[in-house]
């Protein structure tokens, strides 16, 4: 061992580094201690159905979206792994909902971050990132965000977090309190306690794959729907089995669907998956509004959409029991977008034949054929 090899050795194991690992480490282990677990909602269906929808409210998470769970998970593998390194900043490629809650948790342990996102990400998202303390780098085509951020991350020397790929190995898919042992668990005491299905939409597939895996884990019979919106790959390349399928438009609901097939998204745990149209969805959240009082972004709606098509097929064939989808974030965010009948009509978008489809649903108990 040269001279130059021990100094990089000791280097390594540098007791202020260390010091400062098991501060960073114990400051997003306690964000996780001080944060209670986030509700189970009952979606109001008529009581001769016998049957039980539940919308997991990860809207309330102290950076109000599903994805301050992963964000917390990859820190904290980031950490343990020893990439992410005092003063360097951590970059993440996203379309918003995870860059937040990243900007969240590299102000809470002192480092820089950079969001390498689409142009077309919602003012709204881009202003909660900064005010987080991190910053936007936009890119015009999505499918340069991936190259953009590591080559970001090889100019600064920081640490490019890649949530498309860790997503899915970063959390505990086997328990510690993960999205699907809290489902379960807030279940226990319902009519319904094992879901008959469970939806979860996609953008990295960490979520689908960790309730997935818990699920056969723990030898439920629950089955995992994955709802995919227009411009995504995910759907095509899932039924084609095919591993290089791509879109070349990116999804215009945010937070889901990928232009290419994301190494998180774990195709064989998948028992079922739906082509969601983006109207479709977007009259799922509309519906979502007037229905319990809630907005939420276009991601819940799509996974919406989907569970209320499967409680139709319960419905006509006599079954009863339970299912569970997500709200995945707020529909403050998107103010400018789903809530916007200009911005719906600037993409050419007709939201009525959907509204008018889920409101006969739910008043007559028929989905149309």
């Amino acid at each position: 061992m040269t001279e130059q090899q021990q100094t990089i050795d000791v280097n390594r194991g540098d007791p202020a580094y260390r010091a400062w690992l098991k501060e960073a480490v114990r400051k997003v282990q306690a964000d996780a201690n001080r944060s209670a677990d986030t509700h189970l909602l009952l979606f109001p269906l008529p009581e001769r159905w016998g049957i039980d929808l539940y919308l997991k409210d990860e809207s309330t998470h102290p950076t109000g979206s599903l994805k301050h769970r992963l964000a917390r998970s990859l820190f904290l593998y980031g950490l343990c792994n020893g990439w992410i390194r005092p003063g360097k900043p951590v970059i993440e490629a996203s379309s918003g909902s995870t860059a937040v809650s990243e900007a969240y948790f590299a102000k809470l342990i002192g480092v820089p971050f950079i969001a390498v996102m689409p142009r077309t990400t919602s003012p709204a998202k881009c202003r909660l990132i900064e005010f987080h303390g991190g910053s936007c780098h936009f890119v015009d085509d999505p499918r340069r965000m991936y190259e953009e951020s590591a080559t970001l991350a090889a100019e600064t020397g920081g640490h490019y977090m890649d949530q498309f790929t860790y997503a899915e190995r970063a959390t505990d898919w086997r328990g510690n309190n993960n999205i699907a042992e809290s489902i379960y668990q807030q279940l226990r005491l319902e009519r319904y306690p094992e879901p008959a299905w469970i939806v979860a939409t996609a953008g990295t597939g960490g979520t689908s794959a960790t309730v997935a895996r818990y699920v056969r884990y723990m030898q439920y019979d629950t089955m995992i729907c994955v709802p995919d919106p227009e411009n995504s790959c995910f759907f095509d390349g899932w039924t084609r089995r095919d591993p290089q399928a791509c879109s070349e438009r990116g999804s215009r609901i945010e937070g889901i669907g990928r232009p290419r097939m994301e190494p998180s998204f774990v195709t064989g745990a998948i028992d079922r998956m739906m082509k969601v149209p983006d109207a479709a969805s977007i009259a799922a959240v509309r519906v979502l509004e007037r229905t319990i009082g809630r907005k939420a972004g276009g991601s819940t709606g799509t996974g919406l959409w989907s569970a209320l098509r499967i409680v139709s097929e319960m419905v006509a064939e006599g079954r009863k029991g339970s299912v569970v989808t997500l709200i995945c974030d707020p529909g403050d965010r998107y103010l400018d977008k789903y809530y916007s009948d200009d911005w719906l009509a600037a993409q050419g978008i007709d939201i009525t034949p959907y509204t008018a489809t889920v409101e006969d649903f739910l008043r007559t108990g028929r989905w149309p054929a």
